[in-house]
């Protein structure tokens, strides 16, 4: 599943760098997609690419968390084969292959299921409860609601369902996801290799970023932008509070160092959307753009991608869990990348500096998927089966 995401995080950009070098600079002319690229990349990104990482992660740690027998490895194969699959006769549909879009929208819905049905009884089989994976598992099932409302646009619904949807994939889908499996993983790494480290994850955290997360959702969907800083202003506060709180004091290993770096972009963004509310509320204007959307794909999102992966496939390679020099480059790089691309948006040329982000991207993130790509094809470094 990992060496899907890894394929899929390297197509999904490479398509939409070429896409915007061809709207900025028509002399490199492409195929225009029958669907608004736009809202193509956010579904790509969303529901096929990070989805890849999501359950590879989530089927292996499910019945670990529960203290059940783990999948038989078949489980895996329908799930990435549909996320795979799905995204490439997409990227083939944007391209020119108008049915690829229907086909790649059918083989993700299958994938999907196949995740969703393999995932859903262990639920009511574990013998007590895990809030954690109740957590993702309705993160999952709002993930599956904003495919179906994609569904519904590619078979000629209103383009609103296509907003829904995407709404959906950040706030319902990726955001809980994330900051669950932090709330989960983060202090147990710190408290496994930081003498002294006292973890601290109270429930009631993840209970008051749900509601606020799921307030954000409910008035973007009803447009209520100008009120978006009631849920933002206070998401601000509670992520630098777990910043401030899971931040291990004294020196600690690079591969947890950029797992908190990675967090502290979510203050950045709740800022930032704060700032954006506000500002709409007085003038009317979306001063900032996709800027605060961008905080959190590439900063949080991005960032916090790189430090899970790289530990999670060191760790299951049978490595030192260290973090290597390809994955520094990968993880700085996407620092840049993503301030190239909250620029973007208050640059006069915003196209250029959009494309060059994209491009950034391709370069940060070559080399690191290169280098995990080549593991995931080979025996695992201890000789351990894997």
């Amino acid at each position: 599943m990992f060496f899907v995401g890894a394929s899929n995080v390297l197509l999904a950009m490479l398509w939409w760098a070429a896409w915007l070098v061809s709207t900025r600079w028509p002399q490199f002319a492409m195929p225009q997609p029958s669907v608004y690229a736009g809202w193509m990349h956010a579904f790509v990104m969303q529901y096929q690419m990070l989805a890849s990482f999501i359950f590879g992660f989530l089927l292996t740690v499910f019945p670990r968390w529960m203290g059940l027998r783990e999948f038989e490895r078949w489980r895996y194969v329908p799930v990435g084969l549909g996320l795979f699959g799905g995204q490439l006769s997409t990227l083939l549909g944007v391209m020119g292959w108008h049915a690829g879009i229907v086909v790649g929208l059918l083989m993700t819905l299958g994938g999907w299921i196949a995740a969703l049905v393999t995932l859903a009884p262990l639920l009511w089989r574990e013998k007590g409860t895990t809030w954690h994976a109740r957590s993702c598992f309705a993160a999952l099932a709002l993930g599956f609601a904003g495919l179906v409302a994609w569904t519904a646009f590619v078979l000629g619904a209103s383009p609103i369902w296509a907003f829904t949807s995407i709404k959906l994939g950040t706030f319902g889908l990726l955001l809980p996801v994330y900051m669950t499996v932090a709330h989960r993983m983060f202090p147990f790494f710190a408290g496994s290799v930081v003498p002294g480290y006292a973890p601290w994850r109270p429930m009631w955290v993840l209970g008051v970023f749900w509601g606020l997360v799921l307030l954000h959702l409910g008035m973007e969907l009803v447009h209520a932008y100008g009120w978006l800083w009631l849920a933002d202003a206070p998401l601000v506060v509670l992520s630098i509070v777990l910043c401030v709180r899971w931040w291990p004091a004294g020196p600690k290993p690079g591969l947890l160092t950029v797992l908190f770096l990675g967090l502290a972009w979510l203050p950045i963004t709740f800022t930032l959307y704060s700032a954006q509310a506000l500002a709409y509320l007085v003038t009317g204007v979306h001063a900032l753009g996709r800027a605060p959307a961008h905080a959190l794909f590439v900063g949080f999102f991005g960032s916090v991608l790189i430090a899970m992966v790289t530990r999670v496939t060191q760790g299951h390679s049978g490595r030192a869990l260290v973090m290597p020099k390809v994955a520094w480059f990968a993880f700085v790089a996407i620092q840049v990348v993503a301030m190239l691309r909250i620029g973007a948006e208050l640059a006069r040329d915003s196209m250029q500096w959009q494309a060059i982000a994209a491009i950034g991207w391709l370069v940060a993130l070559l080399p690191w998927v290169m280098r995990i790509g080549r593991i995931y094809l080979s025996p695992r470094k201890d000789g351990k089966p894997g």
